[in-house]
């Protein structure tokens, strides 16, 4: 693609668009989709309800009242239908990611029924409470799950770059560059950064020559800004930290953009902080983003230790059974211990020892150093051996699914563990730590975490450091549940064991 006076052709853009397999109007086709899949499960909520409650062969008696449930089973499919309609539960901007579409489904539903209950109250009409009590529940539960099947859809072929909003990347060398490089690594958002505009800069200079995608130009007035916004085609434009451009051009840019359609993002300087963080204030005509201290203390500490002891206790008797069975087949495997304690880090760098099933041989720490030189990997904080020999037949079927972690419940129990946290990892590595890592330890390190969900062995450094940090900075008590359920499929489908 050349450039040509700052801008890119039309032409250009139209070969791109093809040879790049985009799809036009996939809002238009993926909201047709969610009607359609909304209404075929509001349909079998209300009609599944009415069945359980009265039963269809006694659709004439006098509970049923003639027509009357059947009257409100209609309406009340129609209005709930409507209800995700109105609460924009199928905007394009909250589709594909995120937990907004889900909390839009939860909240239209909620308020159509609480409004049913104020309505019959009101009115003082006898509505059957066991109707209405299994449609909600059963009708939002299904709609949970079809718009995640429906997501996964989404997600496979945003993966092959189809169904999403290209992205014109407006703003500073560094940031710019920054943004285009988060958009590509996260396909499932749906953004596709096409060009970069960066007024200010120069062809040559760094970062800019880095950019992964053309450079539209350099020019900070707003006819060149807005002659390549037309120029590339683009659904959206994201405008981000460090831009050089007059407030009052970028106001009439959003007058422009919102009068041909054209989506406006603002991307802050801000890096891995979670939604609940961020918090929007309007003073003297500007959003002020205030952006939250993380905590860690008090109520929601209490909160996360109830979680840890019912959840930990809960899985060690269930799973007791298997834990026995584990232990005979380590014992089983050859001379040595059936439990492995380890020394690790803790809580604001306490040590504690760490219990897991034995999956290598007996003095494999010894071997240790000399292996990890011999890869060339003695310097690196994380302490990972390519296809480790000391590791047992019976070890490492155990690792693959991650079944020799479940002595840590024992951890877990006694406090030095966390269900959900960061990896709990030795001195040796710690002693490596700089500055921003030692942020780990701000929180316990848990049995999983988002390095658990994201890769497992498979991650750098870098990269385990930055989920680390991302959840010590936006922990919250959802969050961990939501890492739990994924860490089964994660340990199921074996993905970054070792």
């Amino acid at each position: 693609m050349q450039l040509n006076g700052g801008g890119v052709t039309k032409s250009e853009t139209r070969s791109a668009e093809q040879t790049g397999g985009l799809l036009p109007g996939w809002r238009v086709r993926y909201a047709r989709r969610l009607r359609f899949v909304d209404a075929a499960v509001i349909v079998w909520a209300v009609i599944g309800a009415f069945g359980v409650r009265f039963g269809f062969s006694d659709i004439n008696t006098q509970e049923v009242k003639d027509s009357d449930y059947i009257v409100l089973s209609a309406v009340l499919a129609i209005a709930w239908w409507l209800m995700l309609e109105f609460w924009g539960s199928r905007e394009a901007k909250i589709l594909g990611s995120g937990s907004e579409e889900y909390k839009r489904v939860i909240a239209a539903s909620a308020w159509l029924f609480g409004f049913v209950a104020i309505f019959s109250y009101a009115l003082k009409i006898d509505t059957a409470r066991g109707y209405v009590g299994l449609a909600f529940p059963a009708g939002a539960m299904a709609l949970l799950a079809a718009r995640w099947l429906v997501r996964q859809h989404l997600s496979l072929e945003r993966q092959r770059g189809r169904s999403m909003s290209r992205v014109l990347i407006i703003g500073g060398q560094y940031s710019a560059q920054h943004l285009v490089r988060s958009l590509l690594s996260a396909p499932h958002a749906g953004y596709l950064p096409v060009a970069a505009h960066v007024p200010g800069g120069a062809y040559d200079s760094e970062p800019t020559a880095q950019l992964s995608v053309p450079l539209t130009g350099v020019e900070d007035d707003f006819g060149s800004i807005l002659s390549a916004i037309l120029a590339t085609g683009v659904d959206a434009v994201a405008i981000s930290a460090g831009v050089s451009i007059h407030p009052q051009d970028l106001r009439r840019l959003g007058w422009e953009l919102a009068a041909r359609d054209i989506g406006m993002i603002l991307a802050p300087a801000l890096t891995d902080v979670a939604g609940p963080r961020i918090h929007t204030q309007p003073v003297a005509g500007l959003p002020l983003i205030h952006v939250s201290t993380p905590k860690l203390t008090g109520g929601k500490r209490v909160a996360k230790r109830t979680f840890d002891i019912a959840i930990a206790g809960s899985l060690l008797l269930f799973l007791t059974p298997l834990l026995l069975a584990i232990a005979a087949f380590v014992r089983l495997s050859g001379p040595g211990p059936i439990l492995y304690r380890q020394e690790r880090i803790g809580l604001r760098g306490t040590t504690f020892d760490m219990y897991k099933f034995r999956s290598m041989k007996p003095n494999a720490d010894s071997e240790l150093l000399a292996l990890l030189e011999s890869q060339g990997t003695g310097d690196k904080p994380l302490f990972k051996v390519e296809n480790d020999p000391r590791i047992t037949p019976v070890g490492r079927i155990l690792r693959k699914y991650s079944l020799d972690e479940l002595p840590q419940l024992l951890n877990v129990l006694g406090g030095s563990m966390s269900l959900v946290g960061p990896r709990p990892q030795r001195d040796g590595e710690v002693a490596l730590y700089d500055d921003a890592a030692y942020r780990r330890l701000y929180v316990s390190p848990g049995m999983s975490g988002l390095w658990q969900v994201s890769g497992r062995s498979n991650l750098t450094w870098e990269e385990s450091i930055r989920l680390d940090l991302y959840y010590v900075e936006n922990w919250s008590l959802m969050g961990d549940v939501l890492i739990l359920i994924k860490t089964f499929k994660a340990v199921f489908t074996s993905s970054g064991a070792v």
